[in-house]
């Protein structure tokens, strides 16, 4: 099964959305590559209800130009749009730890890959730029744009009228981006989306101990144990908590720092956490 993956996975991020209804026509080309290349597979695509608009433009397109593809929607929910995620949503499948969609017969590709390769693959081309999502209450003129990869991120907030007010720079989308250390650093290929706060949107909140109430278990997405990742964590236990809690299953979609009624930054401690294992291998 090729599963083309439209589900915007992050809030605020809208890039996907755009590209299903502007790149309909590249969408389907990359389609047709990436089916001809798997071997014909059945091929799903994912979009939540909420962009109706551009599941019913794909589905329409792909009638027209004889592509053979489902458009499925799913109901809003983060974080749907992670991978392992849906694939268990729309096949009922389960990626073994440490596995990857084709250890379960399926391949997942983002929208935006899928356009991009119906785009550029016909003339020989890298890919030169993308679409990015510029939001968030520091920036006056939100939305998407196309930018060539590279840019500056300041010079890109700069065309979306970034306040003068602005304090923090998120890439990727408020759940699971990472703040921006250098404003001059630039866009890459990976980048979806930049969110930018302004100061009173970016309060430091006090963290409290552990109350061990279970709403970071609840809330996991793969039925991890965040507050035992959490608690070897703090003590350093990293290899406990590869081998014993599957830490690099873990894809930091932040809901457990979320619901955490104790402020505890549970992802930034497993990502030091898999940074300090890295650091360790390579030594």
């Amino acid at each position: 099964t090729l599963i083309v993956n439209g589900v915007e996975c992050e809030p605020r991020l809208t890039s996907d959305y755009r590209v299903m209804l502007e790149q309909t026509a590249d969408l389907l080309t990359g389609v047709r590559y990436l089916t001809r290349l798997l071997g014909g597979p059945r091929v799903l695509v994912a979009v939540e209800t909420h962009y109706h608009a551009a599941a019913e433009r794909v589905r329409v397109a792909a009638a027209e130009a004889g592509v053979a593809l489902e458009v499925v929607e799913l109901p809003v929910k983060y974080p749907q749009g992670a991978e392992k995620v849906l694939l268990r949503t729309l096949l009922g499948r389960e990626v073994p730890s440490g596995g990857l969609p084709s250890d379960v017969d399926a391949t997942c590709v983002n929208v935006a890959t899928a356009a991009e390769i119906g785009r550029l693959l016909p003339h020989g081309r890298g890919i030169q730029e993308r679409i990015v999502t510029l939001a968030g209450p520091a920036l006056a003129r939100p939305g998407n744009y196309r930018m060539a990869i590279g840019t500056p991120l300041r010079f890109a907030l700069e065309q979306a009228g970034a306040s003068e007010d602005l304090a923090r720079v998120f890439v990727g989308g408020p759940m699971m981006g990472q703040a921006v250390a250098d404003l001059d650093a630039p866009i890459t290929k990976g980048i979806g989306g930049l969110v930018a706060f302004t100061a009173a949107e970016t309060k430091p909140q006090v963290e409290y101990p552990c109350i061990h109430c279970g709403a970071c278990v609840d809330a996991c997405p793969l039925f991890l144990n965040p507050f035992e990742l959490g608690r070897h964590a703090r003590a350093g236990e990293h290899a406990a908590m590869a081998e014993r809690y599957h830490l690099a299953d873990c894809f930091e979609c932040g809901a457990c720092s979320y619901v955490c009624p104790s402020h505890i930054p549970l992802v930034q401690e497993f990502r030091a956490a898999k940074a300090a294992l890295r650091r360790e291998a390579v030594a």
